[in-house]
């Protein structure tokens, strides 16, 4: 049986499938300031009366990276970046401190400057008069050779952790993403550590001792201490888990909208043929454009808690949430409320929820009843407003998807996919904002947990070879060999290939689920003079992301 938990801002969903089987879910309330606690009453409710022994793995998904990152509660980061010739690096300052030194290595991966050590003996000084405990080091080449990284670390390690290296963070070139995706993982680090420790003290009191897997904002999954190391990767994991969740409910071939309507944010997605978009170059988190692999996916301030406010007789709904519905003795009036004197959500007190219409009709000349009907045609015009954005915008570019570039492609949704608490209530009104039918799957309020629990791991590698100066790179695994002349494109596929089921392996992929694919390659000769003097090639591969097994069953609600 594999066990899926999705860590939300307002719930923590739970489940437990067996060989494709839903056995049961569990949905308890989150409190922020005691995980623990959170995470061990979703386990406690989920698996009372059930056999420990049967449980293979755990699969979650968390907000805490990504929440940390947009609500400012990150740690200092003392950065070293060396930029090389030709460009001002001032716009890449992202730190506390940021410390930009000398020394260089080119495209090719010599060293052409080497750094000087009294720069980081102040850099470090620096670090410590700031009571900075975290860095990141990043030089603009490093994926060609990552000797000014590994040296700068070695003088840093004993003092400061994490000391993330960029090289390490991806195999892809941009230098700026890289140094903006090395900052955001030192400062979430601490965070996501003390969550992690948070979730063994709980293993540990359930007496459970499975592997755990983390949820990538790509879809697919880590082992949770490769996660620990690189916890950026496990931001925008809980969207990801609903698309999965709801990929699971709609095995089809048609263009989608996938929505999950939670108590805080309404995540929307997009599938093309079938097939989830893709972000090609990385997310952008906040102001910081990243190298993280990702589900294409929008967050929006708008879900079932959202507060409801009225000023100057117009109504706004989010992006804040106050606290629970009033309906539950909340502070303010919520989509939740205006749902619930509907009769389209059951929870909570009936009569609260009319009286906190009551309050927004008073403010709108209206009465409880109609003042709850305008918010709700409200939040589907909201929604309705931002998807027809983004479709507009998707649709005046190539459009990706995680498995390939679809030329010529633009997307036409033929049905929208609800999930989330107030999924079936919200339905309704939004296949008549859209005019698509509307589908809610059953158990559409734990689908995250289900979508974490049915991800498979992936993994990705760059492998960059130049024949001429004899260099074989994988920065993700720390490879940097020797190659000869005559080391071609099929040898570079194959070494790719085996290389990246080494990696799946060691996250904890078995042998049945590792489906790698070679997503990027070129080869291009290099000229001296009027000769050929070698090859520069450059692989890119993936284990594919995407479902353990299909989910059985997977009615409409």
């Amino acid at each position: 049986m594999i066990v899926g938990l999705d860590m939300g801002g307002t719930h923590v969903d739970a489940a437990i499938i067996d060989r494709g089987n839903i056995i049961d879910v569990a949905k308890t309330l989150t409190d922020r300031s005691d995980l623990f606690g959170s995470i061990w009453d979703a386990l406690d409710h989920l698996l009372s009366g059930k056999d420990m022994s049967t449980i293979e793995h755990i699969n979650l998904s968390t907000t805490v990276s990504t929440n940390a990152i947009v609500e400012g509660k990150t740690a200092p980061v003392g950065m070293t970046i060396e930029s090389g010739p030709g460009m001002d690096p001032s716009f890449l300052s992202c730190g506390q401190e940021n410390i930009f030194i000398t020394g260089y290595v080119d495209h090719r991966g010599r060293e052409i400057k080497p750094i000087i050590l009294d720069e980081i003996r102040e850099a470090a000084y620096r670090f410590r008069q700031n009571g900075i405990k975290a860095c990141a080091v990043v030089t603009k080449f490093s994926i060609r050779n990552p000797m000014h990284e590994i040296q700068i670390k070695r003088m840093l390690e004993d003092e400061f952790c994490p000391v993330t290296l960029g090289h390490t963070i991806s195999g892809k070139l941009n230098f700026p993403r890289r140094v903006f995706t090395s900052y955001l993982n030192s400062a979430v680090y601490d965070v996501f550590k003390g969550f992690c420790g948070s979730f063994k003290q709980v293993m540990e009191k359930k007496k459970i001792n499975v592997p755990v897997n983390v949820l990538k904002a790509d879809g697919g999954t880590i082992c949770l201490d490769a996660a620990r190391e690189y916890p950026i990767n496990t931001v925008l994991s809980g969207p990801a888990a609903s698309l999965l969740g709801a990929s699971a409910f709609n095995r089809d071939n048609k263009d989608a909208v996938f929505l999950d309507i939670g108590g805080t944010t309404t995540d929307i997605s997009f599938v093309a043929d079938g097939v989830p978009l893709f972000e090609p170059l990385g997310i952008t988190i906040g102001p910081y454009p990243t190298l993280v692999r990702a589900i294409y996916s929008v967050s929006i301030g708008l879900g079932g808690d959202s507060a409801i406010h009225v000023e100057k007789g117009e109504l706004t709904i989010g992006p804040r949430r106050e606290g629970l519905p009033m309906a539950l003795g909340g502070p303010a009036p919520t989509p939740s409320d205006a749902m619930i004197a509907l009769g389209l959500l059951n929870f909570g007190e009936k009569g609260k929820a009319i009286s906190a219409m009551k309050r927004v009709g008073e403010q709108m000349g209206m009465d409880a009843m109609a003042a709850a009907e305008t918010v709700y045609e409200k939040m589907g015009d909201i929604i309705k407003q931002k998807v027809d954005n983004l479709l507009a915008d998707i649709n005046s570019r190539p459009v990706y998807t995680v498995k390939e570039l679809l030329y010529g492609k633009k997307l036409k949704p033929e049905y929208v996919s609800i999930i989330g608490g107030p999924a079936r209530a919200i339905a309704p009104v939004l296949e008549r904002k859209f005019n698509l039918p509307c589908r809610v799957p059953e158990n559409y309020e734990v689908a995250n947990a289900l979508g974490a629990a049915l991800a498979k791991i992936t993994a990705e590698i760059t492998l960059l070879a130049d024949t001429a100066a004899g260099v074989l790179s994988v920065p993700e695994v720390g490879i940097y060999d020797r190659v000869d002349r005559n080391f071609t494109l099929d040898m570079a596929r194959q070494k790719a290939l085996e290389l990246l089921k080494e990696k799946a392996a060691i996250l904890g992929a078995e042998g049945s689920e590792i489906e790698p694919e070679i997503t990027e390659e070129s080869c291009f000769n290099m000229v001296r003079g009027f000769y050929t003097s070698g090859k520069n090639i450059r692989i890119r591969a993936q284990v594919k992301p995407g479902l353990q097994c299909e989910l059985r069953g997977g009615n409409y609600a």
